[in-house]
């Protein structure tokens, strides 16, 4: 087995929580005050715009310590999660108005704030290194508040925050922020092109390693779609309390969905491992799935998951210290393999086989897609200035 020698960056450890009904209460109560930090924020800061000033960290903590003196109801709270409240939000503003100075497009721009309504906003606590501590092999959140964890894994390294949440089925979590270590493998001696699609989620230049389509969604479709017919016919009335039969088929669709995504996520990260074991030298095709949104095949896209997929990749190969090549994905499926020659027009997603005019050369298109990505990544001269190599966030920081 090979060793951990090396850090790169920092890693998320996710477990999930036992929570008492005496810390749930106190975890809610916990969330109520920082979502009425939060929602003063965004009114002091629309406040500001309108009178022309800043609203600046440093001015919302200033808030927060007077309202902290004469509420006695927030200081019943941690003043830890409360300040990272004021951390997030400023984050958060700060990147929206980022991107409208540069002039972002509204599909690309992050939003502003918004108030968080009781009944929408997810609880998410936020806690900085002096507002938790493991012990027992329990979690000691800042206000009294023990929670036991299932530790599905070891943790490698001493924690620096964590965030503890609690998803749509009501299931707690604590998410812990740990050094990422690099874990090298053996060198394999191959590389392998990598060439996203619908038909099948991802086509490679080697044949062992092709991702069929999973079409998890797709099995699950029967039971959603009765889960919904529950769910309408269920429906209350308008300004009425929902019904327990209501409720319960809500939590059914919310547990399908969850499952799905959970299967997804495994069929992504046992093909990522096993494309990162068998090849040091990774050519994937930088795509962003969103535009397929917009398709007559956003339902199948969506069921592919490619983007999760993708991300997966890159994650595995930053871990065991693999040369992951982002490869730009324009005209891959107009060039030729073998002779670099371009199609002169689009091929139609209908026409799946790949004819070259200029030598004659005839494959699958998505194999053909799959060489492009390894000679653009590498081995075309021509192909060099279209290549990104994938680096982790301590790598770009520097």
């Amino acid at each position: 087995m090979v060793q951990a020698v090396e850090a790169v960056g920092w890693a998320r450890y996710t477990y999930r929580l036992r929570v008492s009904s005496a810390a749930r209460g106190a975890l809610e109560g916990e969330w109520d005050r920082c979502r009425w930090v939060w929602n003063e924020c965004v009114a002091r800061a629309k406040k500001a715009h309108r009178d022309g000033e800043l609203c600046g960290p440093a001015r919302l903590d200033k808030m927060l310590t007077g309202a902290r003196a004469v509420t006695p109801w927030l200081t019943v709270g941690s003043s830890v999660v409360q300040q990272q409240v004021i951390r997030d939000f400023t984050k958060a503003r700060a990147k929206a108005l980022k991107d409208i100075k540069d002039r972002l497009p509204l599909g690309r721009r992050a939003g502003m704030p918004k108030h968080r309504k009781k009944r929408e906003a997810r609880p998410t606590l936020n806690y900085t290194r002096r507002g938790f501590r493991l012990k027992g092999g329990r979690l000691y959140l800042a206000g009294g508040i023990v929670v036991g964890v299932v530790w599905s894994r070891a943790l490698p390294d001493e924690p620096s925050s964590a965030r503890v949440y609690c998803d749509s089925l009501g299931h707690w979590y604590a998410s812990f922020v740990v050094p990422a270590v690099l874990q090298p493998l053996e060198p394999a001696g191959a590389v392998i092109g990598i060439d996203w699609g619908v038909t099948e989620t991802a086509t490679t230049t080697s044949d062992a390693h092709d991702l069929p389509h999973a079409r998890h969604g797709h099995k699950a479709k029967e039971e959603l779609a009765r889960y919904d017919r529950m769910m309408a016919r269920r429906r209350p009335a308008r300004r009425e309390a929902a019904s327990r039969g209501y409720r319960e088929a809500k939590r059914l669709r919310a547990k399908t969905y969850a499952r799905i995504a959970r299967q997804r996520q495994d069929t992504a990260r046992k093909w990522a491992k096993k494309i990162v074991r068998d090849h040091d030298v990774i050519a994937v095709e930088d795509f962003r799935p969103k535009f397929l949104a917009r398709t007559s095949t956003a339902r199948k896209a969506a069921d592919a998951a490619i983007g999760a997929t993708k991300r997966a990749l890159l994650e595995m190969g930053r871990k065991h210290g693999r040369d992951v090549r982002l490869v730009h994905p324009a005209h891959t499926t107009m060039d030729c393999a073998r002779c670099g020659a371009r199609t002169k027009h689009a091929l139609p997603l209908s026409e799946r086989t790949y004819t070259c005019t200029a030598c004659g050369a005839v494959s699958p298109r998505d194999k053909n897609s799959a060489r492009v990505m390894l000679l653009r990544a590498g081995l075309n001269p021509a192909g060099v200035d279209r290549v990104r190599l994938d680096r982790s966030p301590s790598d770009q920081a520097a």
